[in-house]
């Protein structure tokens, strides 16, 4: 398996579409079976043998930083990098890491659930000098397909990528192993000083150098409403039903310790015995 170590976290936008007009809300702290989202990203991280993980933050970057701290292992140094654009697209968040990554690296959003065999498949297919991008053929399991970004492919290169695309064979799961010059491709593509992540996939993929890692039959799901919110959990209660890992519910206050998180900032205390449905 080629190795990995680096990893770069978007969480700097404010998740409006779920949080609504409660300003106090941090979206990667909302709980998703008890647990807060973000913890499921951790968990993928630290099973994926990732070693550094730089964490890209904006909208009430102090708060969320002091949150995230009091969940990070020890096994994963943890670098917060402050988006001061966070209003910009996530392409622009993204630029604020090209001076932490020397590397190829882990690139993930901070609201999105995903089995870990995704990750696994994607490190281990990696071509390190190309953009290399889970996608999903699965087009009739996508929850919000009119939002969703999709991708054409051909030969399994990326050859188009958009929310709008009148053709398309598969939707980006946001999960991607990068090489260092997609900062390039993104300054590239800036237009009046912002970009979007897509712009840079499209640029590499003009290039050639864009993949298109199929996930097969994995499942992966993204969190921008509360519908999606609603949906996750459906799934991910499902999935630990059919993998007989009986511990949703294990510690009689886990849910209302949790309920707190997607509001707090204040001293949250480390999650104890951890869900780990995503493995």
């Amino acid at each position: 398996m080629i190795a990995i170590s680096d990893a770069v976290i978007l969480m700097a936008g404010s998740g409006s579409r779920l949080r609504g007009s409660d300003e106090t809300f941090l979206k990667p702290f909302v709980p998703v079976l008890g647990r807060p989202l973000i913890c499921y990203t951790i968990d993928a991280l630290i099973h994926a043998g990732i070693k550094k993980a730089s964490f890209i933050v904006g909208y009430q970057s102090a708060r969320m930083i002091e949150a995230v701290k009091q969940l990070i292992p020890s096994k994963i140094e943890p670098c917060f990098i402050e988006n001061r654009d966070w209003q910009k697209q996530n392409g622009v968040s993204l630029l604020t890491a090209a001076n932490q990554v020397t590397s190829p690296f882990l690139l993930t959003m901070s609201d999105h659930l995903f089995d870990q065999s995704i990750v696994e498949l994607l490190v281990h297919d990696a071509v390190l000098d190309q953009l290399n991008v889970a996608i999903d053929r699965k087009l009739d399991s996508i929850f919000d397909v009119d939002d969703a970004m999709k991708v054409q492919t051909r030969s399994g290169q990326i050859l188009k990528i958009g929310k709008d695309l009148p053709v398309y064979d598969a939707i980006d799961t946001g999960l991607f192993i990068c090489p260092l010059d997609i900062f390039d491709h993104l300054e590239r593509a800036k237009r009046g000083g912002d970009c979007s992540l897509a712009d840079g996939v499209r640029s590499m993929a003009s290039e050639g150098k864009a993949r298109a890692v199929d996930i097969g039959n994995d499942w992966w799901q993204d969190i921008d409403t509360p519908e999606m919110l609603a949906r996750a959990e459906t799934q991910l209660r499902r999935r630990i039903a059919r993998r007989d890992i009986a511990m949703a519910n294990t510690g009689s206050d886990r849910g209302n310790r949790t309920q707190n998180y997607a509001r707090a900032g204040d001293n949250h205390p480390k999650m104890q015995d951890p869900l780990s449905p995503i493995e």
